[in-house]
């Protein structure tokens, strides 16, 4: 079943980067009948209210983008509501979507579901081979359960629900916050910082060896719609840029994009996270689509976006 202009179209978590890159893209190719709620509107915590919003509302096609989010830090000093809170939104929103009979729905992951150690680059088979990276095992094990919620329902129920497993996302409305923010966000605020203070260095987390992958959120939004459109499986399917840059390069490169000219400074008492972290994206790639924004191009835009949303003057 396939999603057409005036198909009606629920977007949950749809002013987070995610999800409000989902709705750019939904809008820019033409739909017309998007559905959105504020968390004040609908508590994505509480089942029933979720129940209640699927019955009025009626939504035929649900993309799942809402989560509780963050980097290491919050991970770390937050166990009980990432695994907590991931849970009840995710079960809410997938269970509420098939009691509604919803047509087809999107659940979104994180690539922190595999294993520490996974050989790379990660292919969706290696999902349960191996412990997790200790610093997001809450968040990864509420992602899997969502994964493997979707593959149930659509087991035993028939429902063309499905999983995309995004790498690393940055861009429009990201989170800058330096306590609960992931590593590209929080070193464009952190450059920042130190440019508009006149610091003289900046301190960033680790030795800068491990590589990461990065994706700009337009992007994924693209992929999304794209698998809505065209995958209809039990697997999870990788969504990722297919390239990869060290920290320390990546530091570099925002210190750049940025204007900062001091220093960096590398603290390596404070953890790397998993050494390596690079998807497969094979499978999807070999359905016709493809990541169109270059790193430095994806910062550049990200840097204007938090520029944007600085008070006056500041």
């Amino acid at each position: 079943m396939l999603m057409n202009e005036n198909s009606r179209i629920y977007v949950a978590g749809h002013r987070g980067l995610v999800g409000s890159a989902i709705w750019r893209e939904l809008e820019r190719q033409g739909f017309k009948s998007l559905i959105s709620r504020t968390r004040s509107e609908v508590n994505l915590l509480d089942s029933a209210a979720v129940q209640e919003f699927f019955t009025e509302a009626k939504p035929e096609f649900v993309f799942i983008a809402a989560a509780k989010v963050g980097g290491i830090h919050a991970n770390n000093t937050q166990p009980a509501e990432f695994l907590f809170e991931n849970l009840q939104i995710q079960n809410s929103l997938i269970h509420a979507a098939k009691l509604a009979g919803v047509r087809k729905l999107l659940f979104l992951g994180s690539s922190c579901i595999y294993p520490k150690l996974a050989p790379q680059p990660l292919k969706e088979e290696y999902l349960l081979t191996g412990p997790l990276e200790p610093t997001n095992e809450w968040y990864a094990v509420a992602k899997i359960a969502g994964i493997k919620l979707c593959q149930a329902y659509r087991r035993q129920y028939g429902c063309d629900f499905i999983s995309a497993m995004p790498t690393n996302m940055y861009g429009p409305n990201d989170n800058y916050d330096l306590q609960t923010s992931h590593v590209l966000p929080a070193l464009i605020r952190k450059f920042h910082d130190a440019k508009t203070g006149s610091a003289a260095t900046v301190t960033c987390w680790g030795t800068g060896t491990p590589l990461r992958e990065f994706l700009y959120a337009d992007d994924l939004a693209s992929a999304c719609v794209f698998l809505m459109q065209h995958y209809s499986e039990e697997q999870f399917i990788n969504v990722g840029s297919g390239s990869e840059i060290t920290i320390r390069e990546l530091s570099e490169l925002v210190k750049r994009v940025v204007g900062f000219s001091g220093e960096i400074v590398w603290d390596d008492s404070k953890p790397n996270g998993t050494p390596r972290k690079l998807m497969d994206s094979s499978r999807l790639f070999g359905l016709g689509w493809k990541p169109q924004v270059d790193l430095e191009t994806g910062i550049r835009l990200a840097y204007e976006d938090f520029l944007a949303q600085q008070p006056r003057g500041k």
